[in-house]
């Protein structure tokens, strides 16, 4: 387990470094002043200063921020405000700075999700086997077809059919394949397994691609195309009540997750160790992104909605009023993180 918290650690700093180094890097290319600069939360462990940033590492590996000076108008009025402050820079100037945060993090997974592909190929969408008697066969699927399109949507990758199969509840799933060159619609009804508790559509698929160089960028595109939508799925399905509390995890759970995990790879090598870790990696630094571009308070995505409306109105909201939302909505996350953490301990142990 100790090992394995190290590797938390190491993932958690690699992915809020990226995304706190997104916000940090455009703030200084339009020349905000970043107050401070730290990884973690709560009393600090080391940090030092250089030029007029603090850079700090804190005590628990939870989150990160990059502040920039007033920049939630609570403690200072902009008269007393130096050039260099947030609110002093141009709308877009801010909307630039505060968007790099997510943007960094999608930056970061493309990279990891090309070491993956680069080291490991795809598995590609092509049926493998049929079941007999099961709801592939009936709808005429066969060995050597080449799936297509799911509900209208493109399948790239084995990884795409599984996660359609996986959320299924029953429903009807279009499917557009190919066969000897030739393309073919047929519509696949799961059927339920009481042993498994889900649906099946009775296939097995993944036919290995070992890519070459521009392969390899192509289907880590794909493989970040798919991770962005199973994630904004897993969301949505959230919000509608399809998961439920125990589908979420917090860092005790991702940590359990990377146990589980390094438990099963180390029997492979440090190589496979390695690659795994990333696997995780690009998983939670998509997340990170997509969560921080909710339009919520305290989010990105909340302060990149004032920032649209304030180029609509073309001036700011009162920055005191905004700064109060936000902590507002700061206050609300640090209490869902508490609650997520109660959860992961009554869940696991």
């Amino acid at each position: 387990m100790v090992v394995s918290i190290i590797l938390f650690i190491i993932i958690f700093c690699v992915i809020v470094v990226s995304h706190e180094f997104g916000h940090f890097i455009i703030a200084k290319k339009n020349g905000i002043h970043v107050v401070e600069f730290f990884i973690g939360m709560g009393p600090s462990l080391f940090s030092f200063v250089k030029g007029d940033t603090k850079y700090s590492l804190k005590l628990f590996p939870i989150g990160g921020a990059c502040v920039f000076e007033g920049e939630d108008g609570l403690e200072t009025e902009k008269g007393e405000l130096s050039e260099g402050a947030f609110p002093n820079a141009s709308v877009w100037a801010r909307f630039a700075t505060v968007f790099a945060g997510p943007l960094f993090n999608f930056l970061t997974a493309f990279l990891m999700a090309v070491v993956l592909v680069w080291a490991c190929g795809v598995a590609l969408p092509v049926v493998q086997s049929v079941s007999e008697g099961s709801a592939a066969e009936e709808a005429g699927l066969e060995e050597g077809d080449v799936i297509l399109k799911m509900n209208g949507s493109h399948v790239h990758m084995q990884d795409q059919v599984y996660f359609f199969s996986a959320i299924n509840r029953g429903e009807p799933i279009e499917i557009l394949y190919e066969r000897d060159g030739e393309k073919y619609g047929t519509t696949v009804v799961p059927e339920f397994s009481e042993a498994d508790n889900r649906y099946y559509m009775g296939i097995t698929s993944g036919k290995f691609l070992d890519c070459n160089v521009l392969q390899t960028f192509q289907y880590a595109f794909y493989t970040m195309e798919y991770t962005v939508q199973s994630t904004v799925k897993s969301l949505s399905m959230l919000v509608t009540g399809q998961l439920t509390r125990n589908d979420i995890s917090g860092p005790v759970g991702i940590v359990k997750v990377v146990d589980e995990t390094y438990d099963v790879a180390k029997d492979y090598g440090v190589s496979s160790v390695i690659l795994s870790m990333i696997n995780i990696a690009l998983l939670l630094s998509v997340n990170l992104g997509i969560i921080n571009l909710l339009p919520l308070p305290a989010l990105d995505g909340g302060r990149l909605v004032f920032l649209l409306i304030e180029a609509v109105r073309g001036k700011p909201i009162p920055p005191e009023k905004e700064g109060m939302v936000h902590l507002g909505g700061m206050m609300a996350l640090m209490l869902l993180m508490a609650l997520i953490f109660v959860n992961d301990i009554t869940k696991f142990f």
